[in-house]
């Protein structure tokens, strides 16, 4: 970086590590509407209860190769074979409630898609109502949205449907990662590409 250049301004949780800056500028917030990944980050939000992101982030690579990619055809199908491989793999969190909940999961979007035609018309359909809101996003209002009433609607829809580890503040983080609203602060250096992006997107 030149001596006189000014570092980009990022959101107040980003810790300044080259993985986490990654992140946080080409993928949390981004809309997105691939099944796979929407399957992937429902399931690693799951894992991160109790643990910081950072440490799942780490991990993710390791994930990935555990779950088949998140490919939720081919892990509703795992069985105690892939529980016991699972629970011994060190590169992930090793928690046998919360493997057998992705598992578990991967069974109810099975379903979600068969009668949605995609997670994403799903799940997009939670999107989350910022017209009441402060314009003006600082880390102070931030730190107060914890969840939202469609975060609270879509985690009481997916527990009615017997999904596992979706409460409702797991449900706001969910959706501040995959694009379900723009949370980034007001002063970062991606919120407009991001809300361009988000305004360029056709609903599914």
């Amino acid at each position: 970086m030149p001596r006189d250049a000014q570092p980009l301004q990022r959101c107040f949780w980003s810790d300044g590590s080259p993985l986490y800056d990654g992140y946080h500028d080409r993928e949390w917030g981004w809309p997105v509407v691939d099944d796979i990944r929407l399957f992937e980050k429902i399931s690693l939000e799951g894992f991160q209860a109790g643990l910081s992101w950072i440490t799942i982030l780490k991990k993710r690579e390791a994930f990935r190769a555990g779950f088949d990619g998140f490919d939720f055809c081919k892990v509703a199908a795992y069985t105690e074979a892939d529980v016991q491989r699972l629970l011994g793999d060190a590169g992930i969190v090793r928690h046998r409630g919360k493997i057998e909940a992705v598992i578990h999961n991967a069974g109810r979007a099975i379903e979600l898609q068969r009668e949605f035609g995609s997670l994403a018309r799903y799940f997009w359909g939670y999107e989350v109502d910022v017209s009441k809101r402060p314009k003006r996003l600082t880390v102070e209002v931030l730190r107060s949205f914890t969840t939202a009433p469609e975060a609270i609607a879509l985690s009481k829809d997916l527990k009615k449907r017997g999904w596992k580890f979706v409460g409702p503040t797991t449900m706001y983080a969910f959706m501040q990662a995959m694009g379900l609203v723009n949370d980034h602060q007001h002063d970062c250096h991606v919120r407009a590409a991001v809300e361009d992006a988000r305004r360029a997107l056709p609903r599914p």
